[in-house]
């Protein structure tokens, strides 16, 4: 397989078994991938348990990056996939196989992401607000839960598949998202999404207690549309000149 999948980061947000940490380095370079990114592990991630796990994926273990939080870890990139096990969410969420989304991150030349969440609980809700896409994998009913490994291994498995058939020049059906040219990365967004929730709650539009529920709506109508650098500039200057209407001419 000579395409590079460099681009593509896969992100463990506290993960608190070493040897799932292992045994995830290992099968991404078995499958091409090379982008580790472990956010506040809850064990000793690239300690001996987890080098034993690695077997000859030690190199990659130990170049993978700890962060402290999911917006260092998202960092740069343009385009995000979250994986979660849950169906019973309170903001309909449209659900995708790994064979229907993840060719969405290797077609992209820039910085992308897919998102794992806690062995025992996954990502919660505003982990999940970073993604655009999500991805549910296809199990058995009578016993559905998958250990942590085997999910990254399922999803680096199909992402090897698609980047192969690419390399063959053989034509795979996929749902890809319009993009613009310019996307804007994750802590550009981010930063919009903190300017409008302040000012939001400024004008009484939000409410302290129940910002949270109406920001994620607000976020989801914006992820779907993908935002360009130059959109989320647009909005910005458009906030800031609310602002300053506001602060001039005060309601009494």
């Amino acid at each position: 397989m000579s395409i590079s999948l460099n681009h593509i980061r896969i992100v463990l947000v506290e993960p608190a078994g070493a040897r799932n940490i292992g045994s995830i380095s290992r099968v991404m370079k078995n499958m091409g991938l090379t982008q580790l990114v472990i956010v506040n592990p809850r064990c000793e991630a690239q300690g001996e348990e987890a080098s034993r796990m690695a077997v000859h994926a030690i190199d990659l273990l130990q170049a993978a990056r700890i962060v402290p939080d999911l917006t260092t870890a998202l960092t740069g990139c343009t385009r995000v996939i979250a994986t979660t096990g849950r169906e019973d969410r309170a903001i309909p969420t449209q659900l995708e196989t790994p064979r229907q989304a993840l060719p969405w991150l290797v077609d992209s030349t820039e910085p992308t992401a897919l998102l794992f969440g806690r062995e025992d609980s996954g990502l919660t809700n505003t982990e999940l607000n970073y993604a655009t896409r999500y991805i549910r994998i296809p199990v058995g009913s009578e016993y559905s839960s998958l250990n942590l490994a085997q999910a990254v291994g399922i999803c680096a498995y199909e992402i090897q598949m698609y980047a192969s058939q690419i390399d063959d020049n053989l034509q795979t059906i996929h749902s890809p998202i319009p993009q613009p040219t310019d996307l804007a990365p994750v802590e550009l967004v981010e930063g919009y999404y903190q300017q409008l929730e302040t000012l939001l709650l400024e004008i009484g539009y939000l409410f302290p207690h129940t910002a949270t529920p109406r920001m994620e709506k607000l976020r989801r109508l914006y992820n779907r549309s993908q935002l360009s650098q130059n959109e989320v500039a647009l909005l910005r200057g458009m906030l800031r000149q609310i602002k300053w209407a506001i602060d001039r001419h005060p309601t009494t």
